[in-house]
């Protein structure tokens, strides 16, 4: 999957989203909840992840209660999810991974 800034046809979206396990789509955004061992492993994902974001110049939309971190990722000048919103997830799950996040519960 490239960085391109192509909106996605669900075909499209359907293959991307294999390699992915966790992420779903919701609203027409990508969509991931983590759980980390506590609030400080939480946070600094999320700070390491900023940095990838700022890297890319493609910020997500996030929030954090305690343990546990929302991504929200879409393209807002394509109108939907592309490519580097792809490969934003893709950092971001790496990076969860080594700091041992579990996915959270669904509600």
């Amino acid at each position: 999957m490239s960085t391109e800034r192509r909106r996605l046809d669900a075909a499209e979206l359907e293959i991307a989203l294999r390699p992915l396990p966790g992420w779903t789509i919701e609203n027409g955004k990508l969509h991931r909840v983590w759980r980390f061992a506590d609030f400080v492993e939480a946070f600094g994902f999320m700070s390491s992840a900023a940095l990838f974001a700022h890297e890319m110049d493609h910020h997500p939309e996030w929030s954090n209660v305690y343990a546990t971190v929302t991504a929200d990722l879409s393209t807002h000048d394509a109108g939907g999810i592309t490519g580097l919103d792809f490969e934003l997830a893709r950092r971001m799950e790496e990076l969860a991974r080594r700091r041992g996040a579990n996915a959270a519960p669904a509600p």
